[in-house]
């Protein structure tokens, strides 16, 4: 794919979404993190269910510690890997108590040195919290880059860098949105909505979906 046509991908995408945000809801960077180290093969959807019933009575590091695992569990329990999820979290709380003065560290290799924390969580953090600029790849972002061919790789890694290097720097900040929403609702797994798509045009995909009947 040339510069030109993945400029034109993004200048649609902001044109349909100048503002794009995380579903994931949250009020300080604390919260942020908690609700992607929870999100992991869960929905956002299932995860603000939970939080918003957790943070209102524990929204900081020692808020939550002192409120313990048990407690904690049944704030989650309703979300996948809760009992490992919940040990992740008692035990990252605990490191940004003795460590960072219950502040969230900004640097990806203090994050990913947390329980729980991998490349992608600590890239959503970078990103979203913090205003830096990191491409955090889920499935969603993988399978549209590999897909439209904006950035094709075998692995996450690859994606990331390769996006990184591609997506027009003053696209760069929003991308991770732009494509993760693009994945979830338009360009979804089985069935991507392509008669539906804003940038249909310009994807490189060949085996397009036709709109159904009707429509």
């Amino acid at each position: 794919m040339n510069p030109a046509k993945r400029r034109e991908i993004f200048e649609r995408l902001r044109a349909s979404n100048p503002n794009p945000k995380t579903e994931l809801e949250y009020s300080t960077p604390f919260e942020l993190l908690i609700s992607v180290l929870l999100s992991a093969q869960a929905t956002d959807v299932g995860v603000n269910k939970a939080t918003r019933k957790l943070y209102p009575v524990a929204n900081t590091p020692a808020a939550i510690l002192a409120l313990g695992i048990d407690e904690l569990k049944s704030y989650i329990q309703t979300i996948g890997l809760y009992p490992t999820k919940a040990k992740n979290v008692i035990a990252t709380c605990q490191i940004l108590v003795d460590q960072y003065g219950g502040e969230v560290p900004q640097t990806r290799e203090e994050l990913e040195s947390l329980p729980g924390v991998g490349r992608k969580t600590a890239n959503v953090v970078l990103n979203t919290a913090f205003g830096q600029l990191a491409m955090a790849v889920d499935t969603h972002i993988f399978r549209v880059s590999n897909r439209t061919r904006i950035a094709p790789g075998k692995d996450v890694v690859e994606v990331e860098h390769k996006l990184m290097k591609f997506v027009p720097k003053d696209f760069l900040m929003d991308a991770h949105h732009w494509l993760i929403l693009h994945g979830r609702y338009t360009c979804i797994a089985r069935k991507p909505l392509c008669w539906n798509c804003v940038i249909n045009d310009l994807c490189e995909y060949r085996q397009k979906t036709p709109a159904p009947d009707g429509v």
